[in-house]
């Protein structure tokens, strides 16, 4: 299996004075996700619970529901330039019954680490319906437990320690309890892992949930947790207005720049408790 880090030579600079030194980074490696021995798509991600980024990206795409939909998942071989397999190819079998995707020019796309997917040929093709709902779901999550949750994230983004160069996702319950927590090179990709990992758990879809992001609510992040049925959906940074405008229209909870006990509640805001209310000047 691939690494997470490497070491690379690097020079140093501390008041004015280069210092050559190694220095540990996050491994990026390109991974191509195929179904039923069909080309769909390449991510770069960071090697580790590939299986469950396959999963997690089939399910926020609308190809899968659930595990059983998945019959095997398994790497090809793929060969690298010392001649080992670089374990960058993986081949899902569809459960029979299950729809083919469209692997036409339109559908095919390719995603980076910075920006997620790419090339789709339109918004609405973004805009997918799930059967997962975050509009019915009632929790509720007081905000004193929501405000703890990203010193919990943290603590456990152990990568992150010695390279500084990872995003992370964790699923939280309602009364704050760390479930899970994926890092990766891509924001999207985090999120796809902790999907999987909840896949390969039968826990779809993940009602009763907090999804906390390290970094920025985009688009396509609020497309994940809708897609997953999460009704909550909380980052450190700024969410995107369309974020926001999807937020809305899905009944999703979108909490932004969640730093000590301050938050940004941009929509369905009464899912968090323990507010009170104060008139405007």
């Amino acid at each position: 299996m691939g690494r997470v880090t490497t070491r690379r030579p690097i020079s140093r600079v501390n008041g004015g004075q280069r210092h050559t030194r190694v220095d540990t980074v996050v491994v990026e490696e390109p991974l191509e996700i195929r179904v039923n021995s069909v080309p769909l798509a390449v991510t770069m991600r960071t090697p580790g619970s590939d299986m469950e980024l396959a999963q997690g990206f089939l399910l926020t795409e609308g190809i899968v529901t659930g595990r059983a939909d998945v019959a095997s998942i398994r790497y090809c071989h793929s060969v690298g330039e010392d001649g080992r397999n670089t374990y960058n190819v993986l081949d899902v079998d569809l459960a029979p019954g299950v729809a083919l995707p469209d692997t036409g020019i339109e559908r095919n796309f390719y995603t980076t680490s910075s920006c997620g997917v790419c090339g789709k040929a339109s918004l609405d093709a973004i805009r997918q319906r799930t059967r997962y709902s975050p509009a019915t779901d009632p929790v509720q999550v007081d905000s004193a437990t929501i405000a703890g949750l990203p010193h919990a994230l943290r603590a456990a983004q152990k990568v992150f320690d010695t390279t500084g160069g990872l995003h992370a996702a964790g699923l939280f319950t309602a009364e704050g309890q760390l479930l899970a927590v994926r890092e990766d090179v891509g924001r999207h990709n985090a999120v796809d892992k902790l999907i999987g990992w909840a896949i390969e758990r039968d826990r779809m879809p993940l009602r009763d949930t907090v999804l906390l992001v390290s970094g920025r609510a985009s688009f396509e992040l609020a497309q994940k947790a809708v897609m997953a049925g999460v009704p909550i959906l909380g980052a450190v940074s700024a969410p995107s207005s369309l974020a926001i405008d999807l937020a809305r229209e899905t009944g999703l909870t979108l909490i932004g720049f969640l730093r000590g006990t301050t938050m940004n509640l941009y929509t369905h805001p009464n899912r968090v408790t323990g507010i009170s209310a104060v008139a405007p000047s």
